[in-house]
């Protein structure tokens, strides 16, 4: 059976290295044949087995365009000549178990993680989200109709996207977790505890930061006033999963 997963990358934050890795990840952890593809803005450097695809079109007004609501040309219809069921993941993520069961739970439907921060508050988290091609390609429809409409009414694309599919399912809260919000130990016992990961997780994000790398080594980039507590001690696992 045919998997598909897809990720973005555009701009400079995060090299191919990271679209490398989350390939490789995918790839140990996913049965089946794999179709994977990476819209992006500069396909350099992708390994082999990666299918780079030019950034999906889509119109979005000056304050936005690298932000985010980029991710909403995902729902636009016939997009890569793609069919069925379709995996999105950010490429700020550690795959650390088997994804056979992203593409099981309730085959059909969209599936995604609930925002960390905001747990029963009806909102997914667009890092992890699965589809079925051709669904709901209103999202996209209704933003290119009146993207300042959009705007005016919601702050960030995965607050309109979970307004508009109100039948989503989340993921187990053990499956997809937040590294920050998840796993950090709360101050000050981020100073002494290593965060640890659960048995049942399969991806982490690292939305924000700490990235991947910083976490892996303890090296939270922040301002002197709130090192205290953005801070994270070097967390080894990371590099078990995170890697060439």
């Amino acid at each position: 059976m045919l998997r598909n997963v897809v990720c973005m990358k555009w701009g400079t934050r995060y090299p191919a290295l990271f679209v490398n890795r989350l390939y490789k990840a995918v790839r140990r952890n996913l049965s089946g044949d794999l179709r994977f593809i990476c819209f992006t803005d500069d396909p350099s450097e992708l390994m082999f087995g990666i299918e780079p695809r030019p950034l999906p079109h889509i119109n979005i007004p000056a304050p936005y365009q690298w932000l985010p609501w980029r991710k909403l040309s995902l729902w636009q219809p016939g997009l890569a000549e793609l069919e069925g069921d379709v995996l999105f993941l950010d490429i700020d993520l550690v795959i650390t178990g088997n994804l056979d069961p992203l593409f099981e739970y309730f085959a059909g439907a969209v599936c995604i993680a609930e925002n960390w921060t905001q747990l029963g508050q009806g909102i997914g988290n667009t890092s992890i989200y699965r589809w079925r091609m051709g669904d709901y390609t209103e999202i996209y429809e209704r933003y290119q109709a009146d993207s300042a409409a959009i705007h005016a009414r919601y702050r960030v694309e995965q607050h309109y996207i979970s307004d508009v599919i109100t039948d989503m399912e989340y993921w187990p809260s053990d499956w997809c977790v937040s590294f920050k919000h998840s796993l950090l130990p709360k101050f000050p016992m981020n100073w002494i505890q290593t965060p640890s990961l659960p048995s049942e997780t399969k991806i982490v994000a690292f939305t924000g930061r700490p990235d991947q790398d910083q976490a892996r080594d303890g090296d939270w980039p922040a301002p002197w006033y709130k090192k205290p507590y953005k801070h994270t001690k070097p967390t080894p696992w990371i590099a078990d999963h995170w890697r060439d």
